[in-house]
């Protein structure tokens, strides 16, 4: 790529610092900026301004270096014109990694259909999924079903109590899919509801690689105790109040119950370790909800505690979403009944909304998703605005009866172009920085802005009939396909 070469050849000119390259917010100030001069005034003691101009005057021999500007410290870079055509026209293909990662994601409950709010980590999971198989990552998605314990039992309650066996519990599940459930055994309900679960998956064109089941895969083979015994032996587990206790150093933290009853806890524990372990993977990444904050704590702690550094297990915690419809928020509860459900929301605003709206939120923050203007069909909605310009790039190349080509595309006629093409080489540095730092977010802003780089082209280059016909069509259909 492009800015690795350049910021391996400013990192020599620069005595070899380590630098940053990054993206200037406007075309006029470069095709990259750096802060190397920064650096070199940190261990020089000089003026930062006064080492940027000297880099650009070294950098001006470059074979890649159109010109180079040093201003207020930073150095901004025009790359040669000849050499951005050259790199648009070879292309990126990721080297094949090594690397072996599971990513967990979605994992709701099997009590229920999948709601509005495991969206969310749905579509994060599935496209940080996409991006690491596309940068040469070994990618296996997985969905941890929590098929045993305290929700299996109050499914199967709710039932009795759907069928009048049992007097109804507010911490009952309720709702018409409950009902739809009577005279099934709680096993049962589980196989019916994640038949939904797997139909309404493939509705959000979300698919997974592995189901791994609690009840079939961590318990009934024993690796609740083996994971216990392991903690016993390092001494982190100590009995107290006829409890077993996480001892530190994650402490008060239970891990059987006195009633004998695993906590989640142990599970987690249990199962991630076998991923880093016994099933070896690299990398172990895990998607949640707000309501496993506590958890997550405990996990990460136990994790590292057993002598697994920590960097090899990232757990992503999704904030809470609130729907909001005529400037008001749609209460909503699973245990109630009252929830809107990921096929609903698909069916009322559609897939590409759908997905955006979630992914253009860091999984940190709280949102709200807009259901007006998800289904707002004009420029307003950036869903709308991005596929409007992927409409204009897809009648263009069918309109036209050439065949794109960079064969003799040796100059750019209009600015736009030059914008265009710089645009289109930022798309795999992204995906190779997502890869590394999980900002999904950042790939919405990139698609928005890569729309409003085309639509300025479009207004200022005429490509259908023009002489440079097939090399603008190389132009067009390269975001076409992205």
């Amino acid at each position: 790529m492009l800015r690795d070469a350049l910021a391996r050849e400013i990192s020599k000119i620069a005595g070899g610092v380590e630098i940053k390259i990054s993206e200037p917010e406007r075309p006029e100030n470069g095709d990259f900026s750096t802060n190397a001069a920064f650096l070199r005034a940190k261990k020089e003691g000089r003026k930062p301004q006064d080492i940027a101009q000297e880099l650009a005057e070294k950098l001006a021999s470059s074979k890649i270096v159109k010109r180079s500007e040093a201003k207020s410290g930073f150095l901004n870079i025009f790359l040669k014109d000849e050499v951005l055509l050259k790199a648009l026209g070879e292309g990126v293909q990721f080297p094949k990694k090594k690397e072996k990662i599971n990513i967990e994601f979605v994992s709701a409950n099997p009590t229920g259909p999948l709601t509005m709010a495991n969206a969310r980590g749905g579509f994060l999971g599935d496209a940080l999924s996409n991006i690491l198989k596309k940068c040469g990552y070994n990618v296996i998605r997985e969905y941890y079903i929590n098929d045993a314990g305290g929700q299996v039992r109050l499914l199967s309650e709710s039932i009795l109590a759907a069928e009048g066996k049992l007097p109804p519990k507010d911490e009952h599940y309720q709702g018409v899919y409950v009902k739809e459930l009577k005279g099934q055994t709680a096993d049962q309900a589980i196989a019916i509801i994640l038949d939904k679960i797997k139909s309404s998956l493939q509705k959000a064109g979300i698919s997974l690689d592995v189901w791994f089941s609690e009840n079939q895969n961590l318990r009934k083979t024993g690796e609740l105790e083996k994971m216990l015994k392991i903690l016993e032996s390092k001494g982190l587990a100590e009995k107290r109040e006829g409890a077993i206790w996480f001892g530190p150093p994650a402490g008060g933290r239970v891990l059987i119950k006195s009633n004998g009853e695993p906590t989640y806890l142990l599970a987690d524990l249990a199962y991630q370790h076998q991923k880093l372990t016994q099933r070896k993977f690299d990398r172990a990444i895990t998607v949640v909800g707000a309501d496993h904050q506590a958890e997550v704590v405990g996990v990460l702690k136990g994790i590292e505690s057993l002598g697994i550094p920590s960097g090899r297990l990232k757990i992503f915690i999704t904030q809470l979403v609130r729907l909001v419809s005529g400037g008001k928020e749609v209460k909503m509860s699973k245990r109630k009944g009252e929830f809107i459900t990921l096929e609903e929301l698909l069916n009322e605003v559609g897939l590409d909304a759908a997905r955006w709206f979630f992914l253009s939120h860091a999984p940190e923050t709280h949102m709200d998703f807009d259901l007006d203007l998800a289904k707002e069909r004009s420029e307003k909605n950036p869903v709308y605005y991005v596929q409007y310009a992927h409409t204009r790039m897809a009648s263009i190349l069918g309109k036209s009866n050439s065949q794109p080509s960079t064969k003799n595309y040796k100059l750019f006629g209009h600015p736009s172009e030059r914008v265009l093409v710089v645009k289109i080489l930022r798309y795999p540095e992204l995906l190779e920085d997502i890869s590394r730092d999980y900002q999904i977010h950042r790939l919405t802003t990139y698609a928005y802005e890569l729309a409003q780089t085309f639509s300025a082209f479009y207004r200022d280059v005429k490509v259908i009939g023009s002489e440079r016909e097939a090399e603008l069509l190389y132009l067009v259909s390269q975001p076409e396909k992205m």
